[in-house]
């Protein structure tokens, strides 16, 4: 349970993380959002990785939880990037 719960920590920090972004927000809203809202993303998404690295290292050590930190901030991060390339290919092809 608590590496579905670090993953989902993860992957909403990346997703944050990215809607901070430029590209992303034009590809996403057609707009770039005002600034607050975009370091709100960033606050919100650096807060989710503490929060996962935060829960991992309470419950395996600094040695494990360093570790399995690492693999879930890789799959999160593949798995956002990932949505955000399929989403700009369903969007580029004509109907």
């Amino acid at each position: 349970m608590i590496h579905l719960s670090s993953f989902i920590l993860c992957l909403t920090g990346f997703a944050a993380l990215a809607f901070a972004m430029d590209r992303p927000q034009h590809d996403l809203f057609g707009r770039s959002l005002p600034a607050p809202a975009t370091a709100s993303l960033r606050v919100g998404g650096a807060a989710a990785l503490l929060g996962a690295l935060g829960l991992l290292v309470s419950w395996q050590g600094w040695g494990l939880g360093l570790v399995m930190f690492s693999g879930h901030t890789s799959l999160g991060a593949g798995v956002v990037h990932g949505a955000l390339i399929v989403r700009q290919r369903r969007a580029a092809r004509p109907n």
